[in-house]
């Protein structure tokens, strides 16, 4: 009786001791929202972005005054949701540079305003077909046996 009354408080004890805070996983800049706030716009410029933000996560295709800061955080769900990872945090800043390097304009994204943006419904139909690709392929093959015989 008295080992299954220790095997029982000991594995209470154990039990107790469990990590009650949840697991998180971060993806980019932690801390984004506070930071945003250290940058002003029209007086700002690369360099202070740097210092405070770091390099930015991503820098435009076409334009190298476009940049661009995230912050993804995901925790485990309760047991309810059967453990799959949740989304808590998920900020996005934009910054627009002009040619001197002076912040122009400043857009910070939460995880509410990413809810209500609204995409196309349209579709986009591709024109070429199976048989088109086919047939180019084997005119290709054609014309290489053609050349060899020349």
């Amino acid at each position: 009786m008295k080992k299954k009354l220790i095997l029982a408080l000991f594995s209470f004890i154990l039990l107790i001791n469990c990590q009650h805070e949840s697991v998180t996983k971060t993806h980019g800049l932690s801390y984004l929202e506070k930071r945003e706030k250290l940058i002003t716009e029209k007086k700002s410029n690369k360099n202070d972005t740097i210092k405070f933000l770091g390099q930015p996560a991503t820098k435009g295709m076409t334009d190298e005054n476009l940049w661009i800061y995230i912050e993804r955080t995901q925790a485990k769900g309760k047991l309810l949701k059967l453990g799959r990872n949740q989304l808590v945090k998920n900020n996005v800043l934009v910054l627009n540079f002009n040619k001197y390097g002076i912040l122009h304009k400043k857009t910070f994204f939460d995880i509410n305003d990413m809810k209500n943006i609204d995409f196309d419904k349209k579709i986009t139909f591709n024109d070429t077909k199976s048989e088109n690709f086919i047939y180019s392929f084997l005119s290709s093959i054609r014309q290489k046996m053609e050349s060899k015989k020349n």
